[in-house]
């Protein structure tokens, strides 16, 4: 009986401390893209999106996360390139503003590893992907990083002339590091 009554207060005693991250810092963050262009690795990111995240890493099975990403915020290092990149033949950012990330499941795989499934929409197309993502704690705050690649034909990104991968690569990688605080 002593051992079941440890064994609830030792249960309650660490679910009283378990620490919910929820509250994204989007000047910690970032959302940055490589991709190779006639075979030479380019980096962009993006500026600015928007969040909602619920991890606990006691409970990470009950995880939940979306990403809203500007795709006019878009920086490639260059002004005309991130007007051409911003154009109808590559993001089309008057028609399909956002992409948009939601999980749907996170199973984790031991240690501070997961893999975080959901659906990636882009263009108006939308592609399941599973996302790898180490978390580490700091006390009150969170950092999520990760990378995962798409291929961006699958999106119609770089439609017309574009639309072939002799200029630039179909594999575009998205690499992410998100801190995050507890409510």
């Amino acid at each position: 009986m002593k051992k079941i009554a440890l064994a609830l207060a030792l249960a309650t005693a660490f679910s009283a401390h378990a620490v919910e991250y929820t509250q994204v810092q989007p000047e910690k963050s970032a959302i940055n893209f490589i991709y190779k262009q006639m075979g030479v690795a380019v980096d962009g990111k993006f500026k600015r999106f928007a969040s909602q995240l619920n991890f606990d890493p006691a409970k990470p099975a009950a995880a939940k996360a979306t990403f809203d990403v500007e795709l006019a915020s878009v920086d490639t290092g260059a002004p005309e390139g991130d007007d051409e990149v911003a154009g109808k033949p590559w993001f089309n950012t008057k028609a399909f503003p956002t992409a948009r990330f939601v999980s749907g499941s996170v199973k984790p795989l031991g240690g501070n590893r997961y893999e975080v499934a959901g659906q990636l929409s882009i263009k108006g197309k939308t592609q399941d992907v599973v996302v790898p993502a180490t978390f580490t704690a700091q006390g009150k705050t969170g950092v999520f990083d990760g990378a995962f690649t798409i291929r961006r034909a699958d999106f119609s990104i770089g439609e017309g002339t574009w639309a072939k991968f002799d200029i630039v690569a179909n594999d575009v990688q998205i690499k992410f590091h998100i801190t995050a605080s507890a409510k």
